[in-house]
């Protein structure tokens, strides 16, 4: 397996599902701002999106590979009845679980948005909108299963590829937003969960391959489904930490109007850049990092442990510098159009920019995680996550009296930094990883291109100052050639300063 390569197969999916779901935010911005539809819809899309997220995006590969893995050293036959089991006991649940909360469905938003509750019309279409998005949940969350069987087998395209789907049924509908007017949201809505099934299908069309499931209502619930299981959830709450701090930070906006607007579009801009330092990575080393824990290769694993922190740092940290300097100018030329209107562009800027302080902590909690998830080990991770999550509650809530929603970006960002270094006490304590001088050196040669590359983006954004302004139209034209440009500064001078060298490309691990 090559890191590079990989994380560039994966990364390229990634781009364009992001690339279309900025196009589809652009459309939502236009047509619903950042007014109550617009919150309705971004609560009843949040809680499946957050879903999306935490199976999709690590966690359940952390419980799910390192288990499967061991399961194919025995053989095809072991790892087909682990799987088929653990296929059919997350069915049982997921549709419980739906049923239970479309029962309790205004209970349910009023537990996740409980400031909407002083607003009824507001109230009421968010639950209507929940309901209808809610089955999403069970789509993406076993779509999120053959993900992971899939990525067992060193296989990432489809898996990769597979939310593409949510974004491309979404802006068909945003299409003909003028005609659907205030019915937009319902639509949207019914779209998202249409969308989920479409993901499944598309995968099980990938996985038969190398899986088939069977459903039976008679199954044996091994010491091994148990220890799964007992894994999986640790895992979700882990690997998803940075999603449940945005998700607490949605409730807590909600008592401030168009806050869960804001904290939206900004957040849409930030993960970009995680899925790709982070998510991408973490999800690409996994099933080879374990294969060589339970080989004992020690060589190994601390070549591809500190390469791939190495990749992370060489992406996340340009990345925040970059969305420090032009926070307004991407929120601006990406969402501010219709009734986007300066005062929304602001606030949500201001809010990317906080987020963007923890972006590298981000990355970092997701590689960290993995090493310890490799060695069948999700509880750890869990209980950093947790004092990480109760930290981002405590210093949101004490502060937003008097900050308002923008204590919620900057708890999330703090949270971040004291989970990622929990994280790295713990793998150094007990001899998991250790820095390798070349990173160390290599991390100050991307420290210097990345200064230079900042220096070199304040110089333009005063050079298009004028073509950047809200009111020209063609000002995310001049964004992405600013970006373009930048990139291209960064990336030379890290081939001239050896901070990347093109023969990792072809580096196996």
């Amino acid at each position: 397996m090559n890191i590079i390569k990989s994380t560039g197969t994966f990364s390229f999916y990634t781009l364009i599902s992001r690339v279309l779901g900025y196009l589809r935010d652009i459309l939502i911005a236009i047509f619903l701002g950042s007014g109550a539809l617009a919150d309705a819809f971004f609560v009843a899309f949040r809680i499946p999106n957050t879903f999306r997220r935490l199976f999709g995006e690590g966690s359940f590969n952390a419980a799910f590979i390192p288990s499967y893995s061991k399961e194919l050293i025995k053989g095809k036959t072991n790892a087909r009845n682990f799987a088929n089991n653990i296929f059919n006991l997350l069915t049982i649940f997921l549709l419980i679980l739906i049923a239970i909360v479309e029962l309790f469905m205004p209970l349910f938003v009023s537990i996740i948005a409980p400031g909407f509750k002083s607003n009824p019309e507001k109230f009421l279409l968010a639950v209507q909108l929940t309901k209808i998005t809610f089955p999403f949940i069970l789509f993406v969350s076993l779509a999120s299963f053959f993900s992971a069987v899939l990525n067992s087998y060193n296989k990432f395209a489809a898996a990769s590829a597979a939310p593409i789907i949510l974004n491309i049924f979404l802006i068909l509908i945003l299409l003909f937003g003028k005609i659907l007017d205030e019915k937009l949201v319902i639509y949207l809505s019914y779209g998202v969960s249409l969308a989920g099934l479409t993901q499944l299908i598309f995968l099980i069309i990938f996985v038969k391959k190398y899986f088939v499931p069977k459903i039976q209502i008679k199954f044996k619930i091994t010491k091994k489904i148990k220890f799964f299981f007992k894994k999986l959830l640790p895992s979700i709450f882990s690997s998803g930490v940075t999603q449940i701090n945005i998700l607490i930070g949605t409730i807590i906006a909600s008592f401030q109007a168009s806050a869960v607007s804001y904290l939206y579009y900004a957040d849409r801009i930030y993960q970009i850049n995680l899925a790709i330092a982070g998510i991408a990575i973490g999800t690409i080393i996994l099933p080879k990092l374990s294969s060589y824990i339970q080989q004992n290769k020690n060589k190994d694993i601390t070549r591809i442990q500190n390469k791939s922190l190495e990749l992370s740092l060489f992406l996340s940290l340009p990345a925040m510098f970059g969305l420090i300097i032009i926070s307004e100018e991407i929120v601006s030329c990406l969402f501010g159009y219709g009734s986007f209107d300066q005062v929304s562009v602001r606030n949500s800027a201001n809010a990317l920019l906080y987020f963007s302080l923890g972006l590298p902590a981000y990355s970092l909690i997701k590689i960290f995680s993995t090493f310890i998830f490799a060695r069948d080990n999700t509880k750890i991770p869990f209980y950093f996550s947790s004092i990480s999550v109760l930290l981002n509650v405590v210093i949101s809530i004490y502060f937003f009296r008097d900050v308002g929603f923008l204590i919620i970006p900057i708890a999330t960002s703090i949270s971040s930094w004291v989970n990622s270094t929990l994280l790295y006490v713990y793998l150094h304590k007990i001899n998991y990883f250790k820095f390798s001088f070349n990173l160390i050196f290599q991390f100050m040669k991307i420290l210097f291109c990345t200064i230079l590359m900042s220096f070199c983006l304040y110089f333009l954004v005063s050079i298009f100052s004028e073509q950047l302004n809200y009111s020209n139209n063609y000002k995310v034209i001049y964004l992405f050639l600013l970006i373009f440009l930048s990139m291209l500064v960064y990336f030379v001078i890290s081939l001239i300063t050896k901070a990347f060298k093109l023969s990792d490309i072809k580096i196996k691990y």
